[in-house]
């Protein structure tokens, strides 16, 4: 497997590993590293990756400056290497919702976790990082998302998802692949929560989308998350 490295937003890098035979066209896995005073990182990534993950994050910055982590929800391929990680970067924390730290990570974490902001940004020095609970979009309880006000970065977790080997960034439309992708995978929990959520994230008015399986959006994400929206409730019907 070989892990590739982009630069998607300004000092906003995506660590993608294709792994086939997920699907027949195979399926990527994203981190997405925030570059700034204190250094960010979406998404640890499976252990099995963490050799390729750490040695991409070292290509930016040296690994122990790392300083924060976090993931959309507790599943192996969002935080299955958090504790190396940890291990690694001796000053590291996770940080996540309430509620998250609560089921899970204060048990999980080698380290403890620290419960993110609830009414203000996090600011790590040239990204501004807000969290947006997103419970059971698209799936888990504990689930949410960041955005980077300084960027107009939604790191958008599974949301959008799409199959196959791709350029890191594109213009051109993700739902239609994400709700191919959703066919198959029947991921997300298509319940009354779902079209709010998707609405108060297209409210943020991204300029990018930062997904965690597929090609990053770069231009107007609010649509794309509308007409998400409007796919799952045709599903639904």
């Amino acid at each position: 497997m070989e892990t590739k490295l982009d630069e998607v937003a300004p000092n906003v890098f995506r660590i993608s590993t294709w792994v086939p035979g997920i699907t027949e066209k195979g399926f990527t896995f994203n981190q997405f590293l925030l570059t700034g005073e204190e250094p960010f990182l979406f998404h640890c990534g499976m252990r099995q990756l963490f050799p390729l993950v750490s040695a991409a994050i070292g290509k930016v910055i040296p690994l122990k400056r790392l300083r924060w982590i976090s993931f959309a929800h507790v599943e192996a391929d969002e935080c299955g290497a958090v504790n190396l990680l940890l291990d690694a970067a001796p000053n590291a924390q996770v940080i996540h919702g309430p509620l998250a730290c609560m089921l899970s990570l204060n048990d999980m974490c080698d380290r403890s976790p620290v419960v993110a902001p609830q009414d203000d940004a996090h600011d790590i020095g040239g990204h501004r990082l807000r969290f947006i609970a997103t419970p059971h979009v698209p799936h888990n309880w504990e689930s949410g998302l960041w955005f980077d006000e300084a960027t107009s970065t939604l790191l958008a977790g599974d949301l959008l998802a799409h199959t196959g080997q791709c350029q890191p960034v594109t213009e051109s439309d993700c739902v239609a692949p994400a709700l191919e992708a959703e066919s198959l995978f029947h991921a997300t929990g298509l319940t009354t929560n779902l079209a709010p959520t998707l609405e108060r994230l297209a409210q943020l008015q991204p300029t990018t989308l930062a997904l965690m399986h597929g090609a990053s959006f770069a231009g107007d994400g609010a649509a794309q998350l509308r007409r998400l929206s409007d796919g799952y409730a045709a599903m639904a019907d």
